[in-house]
């Protein structure tokens, strides 16, 4: 992650690379960008902007640059879009940055530190599975944009229908959210496991392969519990065992009960290679 960042440093006034930096951390685009969000609570793009931000109002107040070379500098195709971003972090245009006393607002590069924590056990099983079947409906989401997510899928389907659709087809009454096709956007399901290989109209059937998954419980509300249980997973769980992530889907298991509880409980789980 350091590597990245001082690769991420270097490069401000080079358009973003998300694959060149997912490089210097050892990871793909889709892990480097959630493991830097979990990190950090921040997108690789909005890192970045922020930065670039930064140094642009440090550069117009300090110097005689002209505000279309320094937008342009930092990735702007026009003073205008440059001014609205400008405007949004600082509360000022960038004409206004050059007067003087002018206030302006420092993002500070991130650093990474190592904590040892533990202090909270994860619980986890591990299972070899046989490859099986699922039939759902499926979208493509990119990592990090959260103009369409997971959740305003899930409401989707709610409104449409596939929910109750797939919860009357599986006699135990689970839901599966599955993320699979993993790049840099990636496709994610909602899905039962298919009893038969045709499916109702609107829904797909798509294969898991045969896989060793590493099983977690989640107790608690969604989404709160579940996306805190990612985080400790690849914070605290894979650095802890020397397992590594197999490249596979990955599965939330949803079992039937109100999900709104305090002890609502649901599973993870995770591919893995030793």
């Amino acid at each position: 992650m350091r590597n990245a960042l001082e690769l991420m440093e270097k490069n401000l006034d080079q358009p973003l690379n998300v694959e060149t930096i997912a490089k210097a951390a050892y990871s793909s685009p889709f892990h480097f960008q959630r493991m830097f969000h979990m990190l950090t609570g921040l997108t690789v793009a909005e890192y970045t902007r922020k930065r670039k931000l930064t140094l642009a109002a440090n550069e117009l107040a300090t110097s005689s640059s002209k505000v279309v070379d320094v937008a342009l500098k930092y990735g702007y195709d026009s003073p205008e879009a440059f001014s609205k971003a400008f405007r949004k972090i600082h509360g000022i245009s960038p004409s206004q940055a050059r007067r003087p006393g002018a206030i302006l607002k420092a993002f500070p590069r991130i650093s990474f530190q190592l904590l040892f924590t533990g202090d909270k056990e994860v619980v986890y099983r591990i299972e070899d599975k046989e490859a099986f079947m699922v039939t759902g409906k499926s979208v493509q989401l990119m990592c990090g944009d959260e103009s369409y997510s997971r959740q305003s899928f899930w409401s989707d389907c709610h409104r449409d229908g596939t929910i109750r659709k797939l919860v009357s087809s599986d006699p135990h009454h689970r839901l599966l959210g599955i993320t699979m096709d993993i790049n840099e956007d990636f496709t994610y399901m909602i899905a039962s496991e298919a009893a038969e290989i045709a499916p109702a109209e609107g829904l797909t059937v798509r294969m898991i392969p045969a896989c060793t998954w590493v099983i977690f419980t989640s107790v608690g509300p969604l989404p709160g519990a579940i996306q805190s249980l990612f985080t400790r997973i690849f914070q605290e769980w894979f650095p802890a065992t020397g397992y590594e992530h197999s490249g596979a889907p990955e599965i939330e298991v949803y079992l039937p009960g109100d999900s709104t509880a305090e002890d609502y409980t649901c599973e993870v789980w995770i591919p893995i290679l030793k």
